[in-house]
């Protein structure tokens, strides 16, 4: 089974070669940085001045959500079973690695992190909203902050589909790109969440007002339905701009870019002009380039040339997207969630194993690293095979009996969901 919730609608639960190639590429890559530190150290002090692999993975996934997930939704013409989706398709096999994590440091393989015994309330919680980076809440595996990510474009995503302003993606992006070089030195991080007490209340309050906003984005009253968007813009708004872990330039940076990517997509579907697109989106890496270099010390080489670099692969992927791509990309790209997630556990291992890799002979080393990319691939097709499709079927089955429920929550929208034309 493949996962067609992402698919634009290019053809109705069809899945795009391309993206799936890139999904592969980004997840390999990401590996690949992973795996220096426990590994290979002497290339990290070769290539990580000039160049951080793990950026440039992660801004090809977020350029790919940002292309697929605004798609997912408008073509369901639903919120109730968009998020019903999401759900299934993030939380099953998040719970698993998780699980696998708090494993690794019940076993003493990898020491847990203080706060899951100092402040377990916030951690916990903080996890469970997948928000957990926003919120000044230690990551328990160090991928995760990119999901908080993810989390709030949906929400943001979310918010503009019930305000009818979803077609507005390029300007959007702009937006988000002009405040990360105006003033994304200037806000605060972790304004909120400073402190244990702080955190822990910071917490609940996003909690409550993104439940609220939920529960008001799924009902079938247009009020409450714009109350609830209003709710989740303002409180997803609040916890980038002041609240990030990272410098405010960066969240508002990787937001652009997801946007961009919802950009591109509405001109490779009609619904805008290529040159609004371009010309809007195509100011994304510019001023991302321009922020860290305005707002860090000295240029940070590595960062300009990963999203660069992110951004050239994703132009790649679209000048290729008629062409058929090779059945072990699509096959990487069905399984790529799974070897993002699995691949921190497997070299927490390996990091254990090997506490001072540079006295290992470099063909030992280079071997270790074949049997570990064997293994985690494996490990991935299982977890895939027993755990995400499953979950999909799941959730595709909870959507179809909230769509055929009648009056209920799982109906699309009446006035003006859909997209147009």
């Amino acid at each position: 089974m493949r996962d067609t919730s992402d698919a634009p609608p290019r053809a109705r639960g069809a899945r795009l070669g391309w993206l799936d190639a890139l999904r592969g590429v980004a997840a390999l890559v990401v590996v690949y940085e992973h795996a220096l530190n426990p590994l290979y150290p002497e290339l990290r002090e070769v290539t990580g001045p000039w160049f951080d692999a793990g950026m440039y993975g992660v801004m090809v996934f977020f350029l790919v959500s940002g292309y697929v997930i605004p798609a997912s939704l408008e073509r369901r013409g639903s919120v109730p079973e968009f998020w019903i989706g999401r759900l299934f398709r993030l939380y099953p096999l998040w719970a698993v690695v998780v699980a696998a994590a708090l494993l690794l440091a019940v076993t003493g393989i990898d020491a847990p992190h203080i706060w899951l015994t100092d402040r377990p309330a916030s951690a916990i919680l903080g996890h469970l909203t997948m928000l957990q980076d926003l919120l000044n809440v230690p990551n328990v595996i160090n991928v995760l902050w990119t999901l908080s990510y993810e989390m709030a474009f949906y929400l943001l995503v979310t918010a503009l589909y019930l305000a009818r302003v979803h077609l507005r993606s390029a300007e959007i992006a702009c937006g988000f790109g002009v405040l990360a070089v105006a003033a994304g030195g200037i806000l605060p991080s972790v304004l909120l969440s400073r402190g244990a007490g702080a955190t822990l209340a910071t917490t609940l309050a996003v909690i409550a007002l993104a439940g609220c906003g939920l529960a008001g984005a799924l009902s079938s009253r247009a009020a409450l339905r714009r109350a609830g968007a209003v709710a989740l813009a303002l409180v997803t708004l609040g916890l980038i701009a002041v609240n990030g872990r990272i410098p405010a330039w960066q969240s508002l940076t990787i937001l652009a870019t997801m946007f961009a990517g919802t950009a591109l997509y509405r001109a490779k579907a009609g619904q805008i002009g290529w040159p609004r697109a371009l010309a809007l989106a195509g100011s994304v890496p510019v001023a991302a380039v321009a922020a860290g270099g305005w707002h860090s010390p000295g240029f940070p080489w590595s960062w300009a040339i990963a999203v660069v670099a992110a951004w050239a692969t994703f132009a790649a992927g679209m000048l290729l997207a008629e062409r058929r791509m090779p059945a072990v990309w699509a096959w990487l790209g069905m399984v790529s969630y799974s070897v993002y997630l699995l691949h921190p556990i497997l070299l927490e291992i390996v990091d254990g194993l090997l506490p001072d890799p540079a006295s290992i002979a470099w063909p030992y080393r280079l071997g270790l690293g074949v049997v570990v990319l064997a293994v985690l691939l494996g490990c991935s097709a299982l977890t895939y095979r027993l755990v995400e499709a499953p979950a999909q079927r799941a959730g595709r089955r909870l959507a179809a009996a909230a769509r055929s429920g009648g009056a209920g929550p799982g109906r699309p929208l009446k006035d003006g969901g859909r997209v147009p034309g």
